[in-house]
């Protein structure tokens, strides 16, 4: 009987590609259509009529329809070309099909409001609305697995040459955009377009974590059990018990471990403080909570 060779066994036990279902990828497929629709607006209806910009390729794009006086959305989909080959060889396919998504549906909803009336000439207004909304479409884009421009890809391949992450390469990329900016309209330009790209930042951050923000909380305390017991009692939260020694002393120690949002976090702090002042905690930020008995339950 012939033996199967190492390699035939690799290929046998390597992990299969699983197909999304077709629900999930229609899911998915809308909320980028709705995320880059968002961003469109964001851009053509608030930002570039008053000539302030967003970072990476569409800040670029946005300079080049202004000295080429060629519409927007034709130089945000030629100048990601690139990143759709990039993207799929680096990252894979669903990525890149997802992005393509998204720039397509973005070049075609700026090109489409290029001569709509815009929503409002006052700048702050402009500046501050344009980067709620741009932010929160790219926000719905990022959280189910796109992208609307390229400056990530470009980054994440930098950074495996350069002694820099991707978080300062897409930053350096940005302040040279916008110092661009500067040249092409104006400095103020420039600094409002700063104020609009924070603004964005922060919206994504708060769509992609969610405003429901979790914290992981690790109690080490003698009292362990108690707190423990009051915290279920208290809080409606399951806790997990794990083992720890102390460097120090060589004690054995039950470890608390628990997630909470942070509307609970100042009453698990006093719970603590009550049954056991010298206890130690440590309470930290979770992007994403899934499965196990998260969800809280009734206190009675």
């Amino acid at each position: 009987m012939e033996t199967p060779s190492l390699d035939n066994q690799l290929v046998a036990n390597k992990p299969q590609h699983k197909v999304l279902p077709k629900k999930v990828l229609a899911q998915r497929a809308f909320f980028i259509i709705v995320g880059s629709i968002l961003m469109g607006i964001g851009i053509e209806e608030f930002l570039v009529p008053n000539q302030v910009l967003d970072g990476g390729i569409v800040g670029i794009s946005i300079i080049l329809s202004h000295l080429l006086h060629f519409k927007l959305g034709y130089f945000i989909f030629l100048l990601n070309i690139p990143f759709f080959y990039i993207g799929y060889k680096q990252i894979g396919k669903t990525f890149a099909f997802s992005t393509l998504l998204g720039i397509t549906v973005l070049s075609i909803t700026t090109i489409m409001l290029h001569d709509v009336p815009v929503f409002t000439n006052d700048l702050l207004l402009a500046t501050v609305f344009g980067g709620i909304i741009l932010g929160f479409g790219v926000g719905i884009v990022l959280r189910f697995g796109g992208s609307l421009d390229g400056t990530e890809i470009l980054a994440l391949l930098f950074s495996k040459k350069l002694p820099f992450s991707v978080g300062e390469i897409i930053m350096f990329f940005n302040v040279f955009i916008f110092i661009c900016a500067g040249f092409v309209f104006s400095w103020n330009r420039a600094m409002y377009s700063l104020i609009a790209y924070f603004i964005a930042f922060k919206v994504i951050d708060i769509v992609i974590a969610g405003l429901d923000e979790s914290k992981s909380v690790w109690i080490i305390s003698d009292n362990s059990d108690i707190i423990g017991e009051t915290i279920i009692a208290r809080l409606g939260r399951g806790v997990t018990y794990l083992k720890g020694e102390g460097a120090y002393t060589g004690d054995n120690k039950k470890v608390i471990f628990c997630v909470i949002n942070r509307l609970e976090e100042a009453k698990l702090k006093t719970i603590v403080e009550e049954l056991d002042p010298a206890a130690f905690l440590a309470v930290a930020n979770i992007a994403e909570v899934r499965g196990g008995r998260f969800k809280k339950k009734d206190i009675h």
